[in-house]
């Protein structure tokens, strides 16, 4: 199956439950082929749930759902060991997280020991219990949501963890016409009920191997790093973005230009994708709650786009 088919066939059908995000959809299977995470941040009733779910559903893959609380523990997500008398023996009982999509509903409510357990299963795609570590899902994709209101007894997410995500997200609302669409939609039925898969595991497995064979000139490459190296400099920065970033944003471009139905990557991909995978890595010296994405959109105006052939 070809990027652009896939692409259309998970649109499509996320569409009839999700109306008029096709660029966030786009972007959310973006991080997914390029094995990252996203974060979604947005106010609540925007569809962040449902999103998850029908990406999920038009899958086929499993899926797992963990409501961050300030009593969760580690263990409510891994999984723990326990004494089984009969047996005479502990018997590993799998948390949420062994799954393909899991979704970590407003994380940032579960107190940094709990956020902190998931690290290890977005980095290294593994779990440990007692000592014992164990493969994640093939794919793994943790798609977290928090809430921009009610901070009130919520806990921020540590720099190390947002630069594990490879994108940031918002839902937004949804224009008059879109709102009126998803009234139509929803008089009747609930659309991710019926909602059915468009493509299977292996084919999206069989996808995401031949991004391995997009394309980046030399020239893409260095646009890159001049845009990555100019968010670790100015007035009011107080941390650029990482190696991780850089990596983070040339394996989006690839997944991306796979996704267009290309099999090379061009400055207009970077340039799509630089906002969401680069600007929740910036921390700046200033509050502004769109800060770093003003910054980037910024350095994107002012940064020489490569004009070669290739």
């Amino acid at each position: 199956m070809k990027g652009k088919e896939l692409l259309e066939k998970v649109i499509g059908n996320i569409s009839k439950v999700i109306i008029g995000k096709e660029e966030v959809i786009t972007f959310l299977l973006t991080a997914l082929l390029a094995d990252g995470h996203v974060l979604l941040e947005d106010i609540p009733g925007t569809g962040k749930t449902k999103l998850a779910k029908a990406l999920a559903k038009s899958l086929d893959v499993d899926f797992s759902r963990i409501q961050f609380t300030p009593d969760l523990l580690p263990t409510d997500i891994t999984g723990l060991s326990i004494y089984n008398q009969k047996s005479e023996e502990f018997v590993l009982r799998k948390g949420p997280a062994f799954t393909n999509i899991l979704l970590a509903d407003e994380i940032n409510r579960a107190t940094p020991r709990t956020q902190s357990g998931l690290l290890e299963c977005m980095e290294e795609r593994q779990i440990t219990i007692d000592g014992e570590t164990y493969p994640a899902g093939v794919p793994f994709f943790v798609i977290a949501t928090q809430n921009p209101v009610e901070t009130i007894g919520t806990f921020p997410l540590p720099e190390a963890q947002l630069d594990r995500f490879m994108m940031k997200l918002s839902m937004g609302l949804p224009t008059k016409e879109e709102e009126c669409s998803i009234l139509e939609c929803y008089m009747k039925e609930e659309p991710l009920a019926i909602l059915q898969s468009v493509i299977t595991a292996d084919e999206f497995l069989q996808a995401k191997a031949e991004i391995e064979n997009v394309f980046v000139h030399r020239c893409v490459l260095e646009y890159m790093v001049e845009i990555v190296s100019a968010t670790r400099v100015g007035e009011n920065v107080l941390m650029g973005v990482s190696t991780r970033g850089t990596l983070a944003l040339l394996h989006a471009a690839k997944a991306y230009a796979y996704l267009q139905g290309r099999d090379f990557v061009t400055p207009d991909d970077i340039k799509a994708l630089a906002v969401p995978v680069l600007a929740h890595r910036i921390i700046m010296g200033y509050e502004k709650s769109n800060g770093s994405q003003d910054f980037v959109k910024t350095i994107l105006a002012s940064t020489i786009v490569p004009t070669e052939e290739f």
